[in-house]
Order: C-alpha cells, then sequence, then structure tokens
C-alpha cells in the first residue's frame, strides 16, 4: 500500500476529513509597534512574486531600514525558505552589525523554527505584526509597491542570474540617486550618512531662576555678619576671632 493507492480508495469512498498538521510556529507576543528613531534599529522584511519570462515564479526577500529607508536586500531565489532567509540576515549582520528589532507578518518562514534559532542568537528581536493588518509594517509594504512599478513591472527577467543582476542594480539607484519625500527630497545613502555624523551632546541643564538660601550670586560679596554670629570673645587673647557660622 502506497499514499497514492490509499488517497484513490479514500476518494471512491467519498470520505472528507482531513488530518491538519499544525505548523509550531514562534511564540512571540504580537503588539502595535512604534516607528525608528535612529539607523540601523528597526528593519522590516516581506516577500514579493513575479515570473520569469519562461512563466516560472520566484520570490524576492526584501528588507528595509525604517529609518533610512534603504533598501538592504532584495534577493531573488526559486523558492524562499527560513534557511534561506538566516542566510541572508547573518551576510547583512556581518555587513551593518544586527538590529535591534525586525518587523515581520506571520509567514512560515519568518515565524519558523530556523529564523527564531537565529534571533535568539543574534539578539534580535522578532515584531510580528497583527493577522490580517499589513499597514502595521507599512515600510516594507510602500516599498514593494515601488519595487513592483519602477523594476518588475518594466523589466522582463529571462532566468535567476538576469533577475539578481537587474534587481541589485535598482536596488542602488533606488539608495544613492532616487529621493525620498519622507527624508526631506534627500536619497536614502544622504540620509543615513547624516544620520551617522550627528555629535552626542547631553542635553544642558537649566539653572535656576532664584539662588538658594545660603548662595551667593557672582561678582557679588558675602554681606558682613553682625551680632553673636559675627564673632566670639577669645579670652585667651582679649581680642575677637571671625567666623563664618554659629554652632
Amino acid at each position: 500500500m502506497n499514499t497514492k493507492r490509499v488517497y484513490r480508495l479514500y476518494r471512491e469512498e467519498g470520505l472528507q476529513v482531513r488530518t491538519t498538521k499544525w505548523a509550531k510556529r514562534a511564540a512571540r507576543v504580537r503588539v502595535p509597534l512604534m516607528g525608528a528613531t535612529r539607523q540601523n534599529q528597526r528593519w522590516s522584511m516581506d516577500f514579493v512574486s513575479d515570473r520569469l519570462a519562461d512563466g516560472r515564479w520566484f520570490r524576492i526577500l526584501t528588507v528595509v531600514d525604517q529609518y533610512s529607508r534603504e533598501c538592504l536586500c532584495a534577493y531573488a531565489d526559486r523558492s524562499q525558505t527560513g534557511e534561506k532567509v538566516v542566510e541572508q540576515m547573518k551576510r547583512l549582520v556581518a555587513l551593518r552589525g544586527a538590529p535591534e528589532s525586525i518587523t515581520t507578518d506571520n509567514g512560515s518562514e519568518f515565524a519558523g523554527r530556523a529564523m527564531e534559532a537565529w534571533a535568539y542568537q543574534a539578539g534580535v528581536k522578532l515584531d510580528f505584526i497583527r493577522p490580517g493588518r499589513p499597514v502595521e509594517n507599512g515600510y516594507i509594504e510602500s516599498f514593494n509597491g515601488r519595487l513592483r512599478d519602477e523594476c518588475l513591472n518594466g523589466e522582463v527577467f529571462f532566468s535567476l542570474a538576469d533577475t539578481r543582476e537587474k534587481l541589485e542594480r535598482w536596488r542602488h539607484d533606488y539608495n544613492h540617486k532616487r529621493p525620498h519625500s519622507a527624508l526631506q527630497d534627500r536619497t536614502p545613502e544622504e540620509c543615513a550618512l547624516s544620520a551617522g555624523h550627528q555629535p552626542f551632546a547631553l542635553p544642558m541643564v537649566k539653572q535656576a531662576q532664584h539662588p538658594v538660601k545660603g548662595s551667593l550670586t557672582p561678582g557679588k560679596k558675602r554681606p558682613p555678619l553682625t551680632g553673636r554670629r559675627a564673632c566670639l570673645l577669645n579670652p585667651s587673647r582679649g581680642r575677637r576671632a571671625s567666623v563664618n557660622s554659629w554652632i
């Protein structure tokens, strides 16, 4: 008995019950996410699908820095698994360092065991958006729209190598030459360079408007003390010795 014969007999008997296999997913809390405040703090990643000239499908792994809007990765392959995603993440971390968190959807490639093990070892937090809420990962959704309008819809891909070459050429143009309205009409590269050279300075503490009791204002002398607090009688010398305070 093999699986094909069992399936044929199963269909002939009109059986409808299917055995559901539940995939193990990474246990992460789905919460609303905040935007990035500095470079390399938060990344976003997703997949985009398209076809070659012969009709074969391929998928593109896209990764974007949420602060500078840089396209860090646009890797095309016939199929994308969790292991292949981890391989690209290791390459990016070796070049740029590990981010604090990565925002993704709930796909099996991102929520699988391979990605969870890598995130734990690299110290990266995986932020999963809520199911059915792609707007929570709007950075990568907006980028994927530009990728499709400006590259995928205007190019014909003949092979996987040709696809990777054209994607890399478009990614370089997007990062270095294309102005971005959210970055004050600067390119992602210019935004990244300006963010990387900002000086670090602690905030200045405001001085008190009213001086504390007992303190002196700069440029003024202490008024002379009078009465019992001004001096004490020194009987051994027969003169008065000045003191600064009364004990």
